[in-house]
């Protein structure tokens, strides 16, 4: 094992020191470790082989308990559309919810007064013109889009803008038809590289000839949105706000061409994702005249027709939360801004409800609430809806499928801007596409080879820097007690509900198995949810008030027990007990072992944010729960409690492939960094840990903006976090107590050297708040034998202050 590394660095009041070496050669202690091994984990079940139907039972314990609150959620938003009798009750009621909607975006840069637009290349077709565009949507973030004009425009042209699916970025068939199509017709049409896609990838995998391997090249741009919101999130923004802010700027664009008639400009969301940003964008911008939102709002083409009689009660208006950030918008469920509030939001302005395949028009419950809204305005002509027919499931001799939107539906939109705008349909659609190569902007094109395409780790590294900065600046120059004050206000803002409604005072009664003397029990939190927990006892406790260490990973105690027998061992025969519990989702109640991008993991960490809470916010709850149980139990010291958050998964080599495309087999290994940073947390919350090691966590959440590669758990990810700073921070607020953090990865769960630790703890400048004291820490590159932690903790949990 790699030794510490020996640093004092003074003006941070840090001492690194070496960790004190134990030679485990006590034969009682191995073979009590032995007995540690061999013990059966599970509380909630006596049997060590749980049957797969119970085993599948505990799994749904954390989606049973978000199921029951997102149905309250429904019930909530149902009470409150019955008490809309009048326009004043729907706008009192829409600008709260929109209001939160912008809020929970993110921060949004000031209105560029000069969009930069550069055209690259000009391609003249029958009766119009293809302009090849650039232009900066905020500092050093460029879009590239297509702009149709007609041939010869005219002194009042409507604009027209196109939000394409996630299936084809600009260039695709459909888009094209449609611009050509109206640009003939004498429109405006504006068609933008979604953030993410097309020559605005996030990634390097254009062609089948940029990876080894066989991989799906159309659908990366779609599931790196997954890494990208990721990043967003942890900046305090969203990926859906970006592309609502990228929306507006091209509707500035629109708006500064001459001849544009500011009364008549329409932005159209294709179907699969482009309905999202669009219905967003609509609300947040009424310089938006008109909006056609594919399959958002209501029922989507996953749903069974036809609806239930009672679907007004029982419609699933909040959706469920899944690893597409930009349908399942964090906080919509607490705050009200829900799908079908965002679409209404509309009115009084021209609405297409649309969809996609076949559609319960009679019975869909937020077509009977849009039409109520816009007889509230008597704009009921400003309403109309179209469908396809078919469904998802089918082929595409079956349903109307498209790769944005397609002629059947074209057809039924040409009718409601005819009569809303006087927009002339086509007696013919035009047709005549072009190769994509031609509609290219900045991608092989001579004209643009000074133009450097940024991509969103390398902005939201910097945002991250000016963010982490201004808390460190917030911190400067205050006392320990005010820094911690104000960090913990911070994490509480972005948490979530953290705080343990009661006080635990159980004491159940402890049980022998062979020489271990322990504690099975199930200690109930909340309505739902169970803490299964072992506590192992030492096997002569003469002392009344013992230590306790606590144990926290998110693979859970039966980890614990199997990789840190040896650690358990050495604290009970020095006389230490040791707390091993499965916060909600972990150990025996987590959902699969698996916990990628669509994994059902991430969909309760999605509906989480929907909610208004995070999961690590829920476990750190859990965590509170535990401790004040412990408190109260007249066996332990709570004075002496020490916190041990670790992670058994395994970590990728330096030499390993990271940067691939996503949905391949063979993925690199994803890090397990929730015990240890869970264990820092409490300590912004409990003022009385003794001690803590952080093993396997994260050495900062700057380093998730270092790659588009991400290869960490989406339940780790706090929205914000990055506004409150960093791990480095969190670890000085618990200071002078000690602490041990060691075998730290990166956002691509790679191990990071100990130079790049001891830089990124150096960086916190306001760790120099106290000379007179010796904040003692110790950080160590490789991740200690269990032995070695635990007579660290018992030197920490039994010297006198």
């Amino acid at each position: 094992m790699q030794r510490l590394i020996g640093l004092s660095i003074a003006s941070l009041s840090i001492v690194f020191t070496p960790a004190v070496s134990i030679a485990a050669d006590d034969s009682s202690i191995e073979e009590l470790a032995g007995e540690i091994r061999q013990l059966p984990s599970n509380v909630l079940t006596s049997k060590n082989s749980i049957p797969k139907q119970q085993q599948e039972e505990l799994q749904r314990t954390l989606s049973t308990h978000i199921r029951a609150r997102r149905t309250a959620a429904n019930a909530k938003d149902v009470a409150v559309w019955r008490t809309i009798k009048s326009r004043d009750d729907w706008e009192r009621l829409r600008d709260k919810r929109i209001a939160a909607l912008r809020k929970s975006l993110g921060t949004f840069p000031p209105v560029p007064d000069d969009l930069h637009v550069r055209v690259t290349r000009r391609i003249n077709g029958d009766g119009f013109q293809i302009e090849c565009i650039v232009f900066e949507s905020r500092p050093r973030l460029l879009v590239t889009a297509n702009l149709y004009r007609p041939r010869n425009p005219s002194d009042s042209m409507p604009g027209i803008l196109i939000c394409h699916s996630h299936h084809n970025p600009k260039t695709q068939g459909e888009l094209q038809d449609m611009g050509m199509t109206w640009a003939r017709q004498g429109c405006l049409v504006l068609v933008m590289d979604q953030f993410g896609h097309g020559e605005r990838r996030q990634h390097p995998f254009r062609t089948a000839d940029d990876f080894s391997k066989s991989f799906r090249v159309s659908r990366q741009d779609y599931y790196f949105r997954y890494n990208t919101g990721i990043q967003l999130h942890l900046i305090g923004d969203s990926l859906i706000g970006w592309m609502a802010w990228d929306l507006m700027r091209g509707v500035d664009l629109l708006l500064s061409k001459k001849g544009i008639d500011p009364d008549r400009i329409i932005l159209l969301g294709a179907v699969a994702g482009g309905g999202d940003p669009c219905a967003v964008t609509v609300a947040l911008d009424d310089r938006i005249k008109a909006a056609v939102p594919f399959n958002f709002g209501g029922p989507q083409p996953e749903n069974t027709f036809p609806l239930p009689k009672d679907a007004d009660l029982t419609f699933n208006y909040i959706g469920g939360g899944s690893w597409e950030s930009t349908r399942n918008l964090r906080l919509s469920a607490r705050d009200g801004f829900l799908p079908w509030t965002i679409v209404a939001a509309t009115a009084p302005r021209s609405l297409i409800y649309a969809h996609e395949f076949k559609w319960d028009k009679q019975r869909d419950p937020v077509w009977k609430r849009l039409q109520t809204i816009y007889k509230l305005y008597g704009a009921s002509d400003r309403l109309s809806s179209l469908l396809g027919y078919g469904a998802v499931q089918l082929s595409s001799n079956e349903a109307s499928h498209c790769n944005n939107i397609g002629p059947v539906h074209r057809k039924q939109i040409y009718p409601a801007f005819e009569r809303w705008f006087a927009m002339k349909p086509p007696a013919k659609e035009y047709r005549e596409r072009r190769a994509s190569s031609e509609l290219m902007c900045v991608d092989g094109v001579a004209a643009a080879a000074d133009i450097k395409m940024t991509r969103l780790h390398e902005l939201a590294d910097e945002l991250a820097a000016e963010r982490v900065a201004e808390m460190r600046k917030r911190l400067a120059n205050r006392s320990a007690d005010e820094q911690r004050q104000t960090l913990r206000k911070a994490w509480l803002n972005l948490l979530g509900d953290i705080e343990p409604d009661h006080r635990g005072g159980l004491e159940p009664a402890a049980s022998t198995e062979g020489s271990l003397r322990m504690i099975r029990f199930v200690y109930g939190v909340e309505r739902g949810i169970q803490i299964p927990m072992l506590v192992l006892l030492p096997k002569n406790d003469v002392e009344n008030k013992l230590p306790i260490v606590i144990g926290i990973s998110q693979s859970g105690k039966e980890s614990f027990l199997r990789h840190r027998s040896m650690g358990i061992a050495v604290l009970l025969n020095s006389g230490v007990a040791v707390c091993l519990p499965d916060l909600r989702g972990t150990g025996e109640t987590r959902p699969g072992t698996y916990r990628g991008r669509r994994s059902y993991a991430t969909g309760l960490s999605s509906n989480e944010l929907m909610l208004g809470h995070t999961l690590v916010g829920a476990r750190l709850k859990d965590l509170r729960y535990v401790i004040a149980m412990l408190r109260g139990w007249s066996k332990f010291d709570p004075q002496r409690i020490g916190v041990w958050g670790d992670s058994f998964a395994k970590v990728n080599s330096p030499d390993r492939v990271v940067d691939i495309p996503l949905r391949i087999d063979g993925e690199p290994d994803h890090s397990e960094p929730l015990g240890a940073l869970l264990v820092l947390l409490v300590n912004l919350f409990e003022d009385d840990i003794a001690a803590t090691a952080a093993f396997g966590g994260l050495s900062s959440f700057r380093s998730v903006m270092k790659s588009q590669a991400i290869w960490m758990p989406h339940d780790f990810v706090v929205p914000g976090a990055l506004t409150a700073g960093d791990v480095s921070d969190l670890a000085f607020a618990i200071a002078p107590k000690p602490l041990w953090l060691a075998g730290v990865v990166d956002g691509v769960n790679r191990a990071v050297p100990i130079q790049t630790l001891r830089r990124e703890f150096s960086e916190s400048e306001h760790a120099n708040r106290d000379k007179t004291s010796a904040d003692e820490l110790l950080l160590e590159e490789q991740r200690p034998q269990g032995s070695q932690i635990s007579k660290w903790f018992v030197k920490n949990l039994t010297r006198t202050n």
